[in-house]
């Protein structure tokens, strides 16, 4: 009994862990393209500085020989001509790739993989140190990150003379050479792996874990022949998962992942899923798939040699899907990006984790004595799987609702609905709570208890947020505080923050009504535009410069910033007096009339929505389309400091914010977006 209800502790929390990652997954931080730098002497006083950029696959850097549409690879060095003489130009050393890129109908020049570039340098005197800066952007199919500047400084040392010319060779690591999106792939192949694990202990999988180790159970002479075959079995469930990946990695599109993550068809589809699975998991209908598809494959298992072990993982792989089905649903849902390699990682990750317990057991059958007997407790997972794929499926159909302005899910109703959920899920793990397939719940386990407080507790914090409060930890997670109807605190937070940034004085207010007031608000109280022509409008009323927050109303990180960074009063007292608001939402799919629309200067299309002309002007402006991104312009669409992305550090964000009032007050920029 014991070890029956310490899994179903363990598949909670697994579960929970999934839960998180598959809404957290898509929109992280990344750095595909690395950078170590080293010198080379080739005399007694020439040297190489030798730059090698390692990218990550999918992604690409661009070459130096292109015009500025995207940004080319360029290199700045100090000068100095007391201490050293650049030789030439920099030159590059890699596969390029040449090809027409539509979006900037222009030919583009490529590196795919990794590309060395090599500066050669002549000392004037002994102990130069050379210093400069590499500006450089990576994309993929779907996404550019921020134009990224990186230092990076050659201490030559003295001079000495030498006889014939040796090489020495400094290694150095560039300052942001992490890894990045290796990290990424990692994190996302435990959080896969994570759902393997947790499909094994559904009702639909663990009682066929000594059913099919039967099979290998071989005697005598037989037995190396059956440890093989259960080898080869496990292989064989690897590569069905993993075939599935690699499907969707050549059907995923580029622009697949824009579609997925904003438009409502997706969205709605996943939704629909997820309450179909949650339905079928409490007990009201089975899903299966056609048995006479299931009854062939199990026919052909019977064949020996390769093809019996091979037909048996898919016979396994069909009659789990019921139950496997949601998670490896999951998998697929945060890893349809456009990318390559993550669906293909994510479908090794879960299915190495599930064929893992198959082959252990095949290859080691006494282990067999130790695992729980099946019984309700797999139910009990099973429910509380519904329960969880229930609460799920609402962020899909919340990021349509935001998407569309359709207002079906609000803040207050989203929040309504989780408090019942997972009301009930406490409920039902006091066994207050019973379904058709349940066995009565005679006395509460220990584990049933603490997981009741867990859940109880939840559903306590979360009761708050009705009436205005910020759960923070569930920011990125619920629709925005602005779609609050009932917002109790509202008033009283805002005339705190009136007295705490202003002395007591009224903030100053926007110059006209804002264009689309009707449906797109700001956080914390602040206001705002959401039309750049009115942006710079008032800037140049008010004498301010403008700050623009690209963001999304799928946007997970940009409600973080929000919650966590623009609620510090540091930052919210500077954007409050200090800048003129611009949120400009790249995924709003509010239609526009034709005198409004704008052709793109990129790709030729017509853009006939308020997010489609949105993210064209990030695009063709910035050369970026990730979200969030931070920009600081005055009224003559002057560029104050760089460009900020996602960072939870306030400090940070502050001395941002800071840096752009200098120089607007200074006149200094850095480049203007009107000449770009």
């Amino acid at each position: 009994m014991k070890n029956k209800y310490t899994s179903l502790r363990l598949v909670l929390v697994l579960t929970s862990m999934l839960i998180l990652w598959s809404i957290n997954t898509s929109a992280q931080i990344l750095t595909p393209t690395k950078w170590t730098y080293h010198t080379e002497k080739i005399s007694d006083n020439e040297y190489n500085l030798v730059f090698k950029a390692t990218i990550d696959q999918g992604w690409h850097l661009y070459s130096q020989d292109i015009p500025e549409a995207p940004p080319a690879t360029t290199f700045k060095f100090e000068k100095d001509s007391t201490s050293y003489q650049l030789i030439g130009k920099v030159k590059e050393l890699g596969n390029v790739i040449q090809e027409y890129d539509k979006n900037f109908q222009m030919e583009l020049k490529y590196f795919t993989d990794s590309v060395t570039f090599v500066q050669a340098v002549k000392l004037l005197k002994p102990g130069a140190t050379v210093k400069g800066v590499v500006n450089y952007m990576s994309c993929d199919n779907t996404q550019c990150l921020p134009p990224t500047d990186l230092d990076f400084s050659f201490d030559l040392g003295k001079i000495t003379t030498v006889s014939q010319p040796e090489k020495t060779q400094i290694s150095a690591t560039a300052d942001n050479d992490i890894t990045g999106n290796k990290k990424t792939l990692w994190g996302f192949f435990i959080f896969a792996f994570i759902g393997g694990l947790l499909a094994i202990v559904t009702p639909c999988v663990f009682p066929m874990i000594p059913m099919t180790v039967s099979f290998f159970m071989k005697e005598g002479d037989e037995k190396a022949k059956g440890k093989f075959q259960a080898i080869f079995f496990g292989l064989s469930i690897i590569l069905i998962y993993t075939f599935v990946g690699s499907v969707l990695s050549v059907i995923a599109g580029p622009d697949i992942a824009n579609f997925l993550s904003t438009h409502w068809i997706p969205n709605v589809l996943f939704f629909i899923i997820f309450v179909v699975f949650a339905f079928s998991f409490f007990g009201m209908f089975e899903i299966t798939l056609p048995h006479w598809l299931v009854n062939k494959t199990d026919q052909k298992a019977d064949k020996g040699g390769f093809w019996g072990p091979l037909f048996m993982a898919l016979t396994l792989v069909l009659v789990s899907f019921s139950c496997t089905g949601p998670i490896v649903g999951s998998v697929l849902v945060a890893s349809a990006g456009g990318a390559i390699i993550k669906p293909i990682v994510g479908m090794l990750g879960f299915s190495l984790a599930f064929a893992l317990p198959f082959t252990l057991f095949a290859l080691f059958p006494s282990w067999l004595n130790n695992l729980p007997k099946s019984g309700g407790w797999l139910n009990s997972v099973k429910v509380v799987l519904g329960f969880l794929e229930l609460a799920l499926g609402l962020k899909f159909l919340s990021i349509a609702d935001q998407t569309y302005h359709w207002h079906i899910l609000d803040r207050e109703v989203y929040l309504a609905l989780w408090i019942v959920i997972f009301f009930l899920l406490g409920l039902y793990l006091l066994g207050k709570l019973k379904f058709a397939h349940d066995d009565d719940v005679k006395h509460v386990t220990v584990p049933r208890l603490v997981l009741s407080i867990i859940t109880f507790s939840f559903v306590v914090y979360m009761i708050p947020g009705m009436f205005g409060a910020p759960l923070k930890a569930l920011a990125g997670y619920l629709p925005p505080q602005t779609t609050l109807d009932f917002d109790v605190n509202k008033i009283i937070r805002q005339n705190l923050e009136t007295y705490a940034f202003n002395g007591g004085k009224q903030p100053a207010e926007v110059c006209e009504t804002p264009k689309y007031h009707e449906f797109l608000h700001l956080p914390h109280g602040l206001k705002g535009y959401f039309d750049y022509k009115q942006a710079v409008a008032c800037a140049k009323e008010q004498n301010k410069p403008i700050f623009i927050d690209f963001t999304g109303h799928g946007c997970v990180n940009c409600r973080e910033m929000e919650a966590n960074v623009w609620s510090d009063p540091k930052v919210l007292k500077i954007l409050r007096n200090d800048y003129v608001i611009l949120a400009l939402y790249v995924d709003d799919k509010y239609e526009l009339p034709k005198s409004e629309w704008v052709k793109s200067t990129y790709d030729g299309k017509w853009k006939k929505t308020l997010g489609k002309v949105d993210a064209d002007f990030q695009i063709s402006k910035f050369g970026v389309n990730a979200q969030p991104y931070y920009v600081l312009l005055n009224a003559n669409g002057d560029v104050l400091t760089q460009p900020k992305a996602y960072d939870l550090n306030v400090d940070h964000f502050v001395n941002f914010l800071e840096k752009g009032l200098e120089n607007f007050k200074e006149g200094k920029s850095i480049r203007n977006i009107n000449n770009k």
